[in-house]
């Protein structure tokens, strides 16, 4: 699993950067998936390790920072555009689109960290 977090850690530095980018590098805040990426990247190289204590441990850092990202995500997503419907206006897409593929991918990489924690736990293994 620790190698599934390195490739959404890259993915989400990629939407990061294609996002500020996608702004007209003015908005810094677009970086921010980047940074959830980073710190999946880190705890995700420091989870290939041979103990299995410390293999849990940044695993759980990991989908911890995950269930955060999502939900910090998701509620900044539906309060933009909420926020911009009642001002009238449309909401700005790429932030939108942004905001909602950073909760997507998190949430798809939720699902798979639980999917493996109760499968290490129904076979033994870690």
């Amino acid at each position: 699993m620790a190698k599934v977090t390195l490739v959404f850690a890259v993915l989400l530095a990629a939407l990061g950067v294609a996002g500020y980018a996608g702004t007209g590098s003015v908005h810094p805040t677009a970086l921010i998936p980047t940074w959830f990426g980073l710190a999946l990247g880190i705890f995700g190289y420091l989870a290939i390790n041979p103990s299995e204590a410390k293999r849990k441990l940044y695993m759980h850092v990991n989908v911890t920072i995950a269930l955060v990202g999502f939900i910090g995500s998701t509620v900044e997503a539906v309060r933009g555009y909420l926020h911009a419907q009642a001002a009238g206006v449309e909401p700005n897409q790429i932030a939108l689109a942004s905001k909602v593929t950073l909760a997507g991918l998190l949430l798809i990489y939720i699902i798979l960290c639980v999917r493996s924690f109760i499968n290490a736990r129904l076979t033994g293994k870690v």
